[in-house]
């Protein structure tokens, strides 16, 4: 059995609400095993025979389409994913230690371009930074909260026309890699 945890995007915000019971059924539904969630905003550990994390997404975005009446992009990574995303320092101590700041992490389906990554990258501020590794990108939010900041509304971040993606805290990602370690082989 392979182990996995996808990442569902804008699950319970506005009209998008689902108990955490029913979205396991909708998985156990699709003929995973061990699924559990974790905090009520669409991650799902399960566990599948399948191999292929791209297969994967594409049958559970379907099957939520279709059941749930609304498209749910979906991005599933392993165990040892998360465990690297969680370890992975994108910024530096003095950034990723302080209290006062908060680093999240964007799932996305595949690498940005180059142009896309040095785009990103290039757009920062005295609030914001991003640093991109593989399939992910980080976002620094220094000293206010996320939703204060203005840099999603930067008319250099829309022009990269960036592919949807799903956050989390890193924090988050911590508990997770915690919670479901890697199984050892």
């Amino acid at each position: 059995m392979h182990h996995y945890i996808a990442f569902l995007r804008g699950m319970n915000l506005g009209k998008r609400r689902i108990k955490m019971d029913a979205l396991r059924e909708h998985f156990e539904a699709l003929k995973f095993a061990h699924v559990e969630t974790f905090i009520a905003s669409g991650n799902v550990i399960f566990s599948s025979r399948l191999g292929d994390a791209a297969k994967l997404e594409a049958g559970i975005q379907n099957h939520l389409a279709k059941t749930l009446g609304y498209s749910v992009d979906t991005f599933v990574r392993t165990r040892t994913e998360v465990a690297a995303v969680a370890a992975f320092p994108p910024f530096g101590p003095a950034d990723g230690l302080d209290p006062a700041n908060t680093i999240h992490v964007g799932f996305l389906a595949r690498p940005l371009s180059p142009e896309q990554r040095r785009g990103l990258t290039a757009c920062h501020s005295e609030v914001d930074a991003f640093a991109v590794d593989g399939r992910e990108f980080y976002w620094l939010c220094r000293r206010i909260k996320s939703h204060e900041s203005k840099i999603w509304t930067s008319p250099e971040l829309k022009a990269l026309k960036l592919p949807s993606s799903s956050m989390r805290n890193l924090t988050t990602m911590r508990k997770l890699a915690a919670l479901y370690p890697v199984s050892p082989a």
